[in-house]
């Protein structure tokens, strides 16, 4: 008899998820089929859900990505550490997928591709465990994009200064974690109630964004230090110009490197001698699934077993499960702060 489950479905762009019983797919070679236990929310869902999927929109659409749950079944390929009953974090996405609804992440259970499934630890929540997904590797795709290796055991990269705009968001706290296990000298911006919080997750230096001299009060800090400031990362928007702002006086003769997390506007600002890249995966599937057995299965799975990553920014639970999600994603969009909305299902 075939089995089936309950998922949070979008029918078309700009209405409502329903909540509806769809077929439970069987996963195929390298796939993980998890009963996921709690989802946790990004910007990309509620545009998702009101402007429609990309690149390729598939209706009725699953949305959602960051999952915390428990490992149903497995395909062939997949080891004994992800056997059934195993608790794990994961992305779990129809964006890799051709839109394929099956590994959405708004649903009771859902497909997920091996390199993107790491064992979640005993002492983290399923809430907990569903933070990292998104957040965390784009933190880790930006600095390969600016040149530096995921190795966890290289050695600290000579002290260079990287400046992380927006450190309270989800991407951000994950930035300054990884940036710190790289050996990265950290300067970021956020509101003053995070400054500590960022410092302990391993920021050097921390600056108010809205002071109107947060430029200045950046660059000075980087010469006190002595450091060459050449590399940043835009995590939120709005962020690019004061980022070039900064760069434009502490990269000295040389040129600078801005990876920017949010989608660039076609008329952004620019610096000279300085390569601004959007923030995107590999393209090619060989190359994008190693890179994600990088970001999980190397510097996130290593940083959860040595403590030197932790679930980060703080947690908002908003109840109602699948039913709840609507709701959730409308208090997404209307803005938070230094928080990452979870919806435990």
């Amino acid at each position: 008899m075939s089995q089936s489950h309950l998922a949070a479905i979008l029918p078309q762009k700009g209405v409502p998820l329903s909540v509806e019983k769809r077929a439970t797919p069987e996963p195929g070679a390298g796939e993980v089929l998890i009963e996921i236990k709690a989802v946790a929310l990004n910007p990309v869902d509620h545009y998702q859900r009101d402007f429609g999927l990309f690149p390729k929109p598939v209706y009725p659409a699953i949305l959602g990505c960051d999952v915390g749950g428990v490992v149903a079944k497995v395909g062939s390929g997949v080891s004994q550490e992800l056997k059934p009953g195993t608790r794990v974090a994961a992305f779990v996405s129809c964006f890799y997928q051709s839109g394929d609804p099956d590994y959405g992440a708004f649903q009771q259970q859902a497909l997920a591709q091996l390199e993107t499934v790491i064992p979640l630890p005993d002492n983290l929540s399923f809430e907990q465990g569903a933070l990292f997904g998104v957040g965390f590797m784009t933190a880790c795709t930006a600095w390969t994009i600016m040149g530096f290796s995921l190795d966890a055991n290289q050695s600290a990269q000579d002290k260079q200064a990287v400046l992380i705009w927006g450190g309270s968001s989800s991407v951000g706290t994950f930035s300054i974690q990884t940036a710190k296990r790289l050996g990265l000298v950290v300067y970021t911006t956020a509101s003053p109630k995070h400054h500590a919080y960022l410092k302990q997750l391993g920021a050097h230096a921390v600056f108010d964004y809205k002071k109107s001299d947060v430029v200045l009060e950046i660059v000075e800090a980087v010469k006190k230090d002595g450091m060459t400031l050449t590399k940043a990362h835009c995590a939120v928007p709005e962020s690019l110009q004061p980022s070039l702002d900064v760069l434009s006086r502490t990269k000295g003769a040389g040129s600078a490197k801005v990876v920017h997390s949010p989608m660039l506007p076609k008329d952004h600002p620019t610096l000279a001698d300085t390569e601004i890249t959007f923030n995107n995966l590999p393209t090619d599937k060989e190359e994008r699934d190693r890179h994600m057995q990088s970001c999980f299965h190397g510097m996130l799975k290593e940083g959860l077993t040595s403590g030197t990553i932790v679930p980060s920014p703080t947690i908002q639970v908003e109840g109602g499960g699948l039913d709840g999600l609507n709701s959730a994603l409308d208090k997404l969009k209307a803005g938070v702060s230094g928080v990452k909305i979870v919806v435990p299902l």
